[in-house]
């Protein structure tokens, strides 16, 4: 097995950089956590540098650890089930005193999201509803006697209607309609 040459290596690294970003972007849909995965499949990158062979695709072979990276942070993610706080005064948390939402924001913010659920239509509105309130697709797929595939196409559907009819909310809370396709 022929290795790269670390001044090689170095510099085929770099050039792949922002293709790299641009697929962790697309995975997180987050800069920062899009800036940590490049950076984590980087180190990877070299700690395995030997295992490389010079000739090979470089470029698929950063996007295999990338994307394993990612799956293998979501796993853990799930299995630990975290809960990230970012507030310097953790010890507020639990005060009701020291709630800051704006609750006549909330109120029309709710109204809006009701109005639009509201004019999906029926089948999608049923599907949908469900799948909010909690159910697991195999279980609306029972329970409405529909096809699995239906289901998650209905709800699909749904959320792209909703995103389209609240876009306005997304921009305002810093979501574009690239992050949700």
């Amino acid at each position: 097995m022929k290795t790269l040459k670390p001044k090689n290596f170095d510099t085929q690294i770099i050039g792949e950089l922002q293709p790299l970003k641009n697929y962790a972007l697309s995975l997180t849909h987050n800069s920062e956590d899009s800036n940590d995965l490049v950076q984590e499949t980087v180190l990877k990158a070299y700690k395995y540098k030997e295992k490389f062979e010079e000739g090979t695709n470089l470029r698929g072979w950063l996007y295999t650890i990338l994307k394993n990276s990612f799956i293998n942070n979501y796993r853990r993610d799930v299995k630990r089930n975290t809960f990230l706080d970012t507030t310097e005064n953790t010890f507020f948390l639990d005060v009701a005193s020291h709630r800051t939402e704006n609750q006549a924001e909330l109120k029309f913010i709710r109204k809006d999201l009701e109005e639009a659920i509201d004019q999906l239509p029926l089948e999608l509105r049923i599907t949908f509803t469900l799948n909010i309130e909690g159910y697991k697709y195999h279980e609306i797929s029972e329970e409405l006697g529909i096809p699995i595939g239906t289901v998650k196409t209905r709800i699909f559907v749904a959320k792209r209607i909703l995103r389209e009819k609240l876009a306005s909310y997304g921009r305002e809370f810093g979501m574009t309609s690239k992050q949700h396709a």
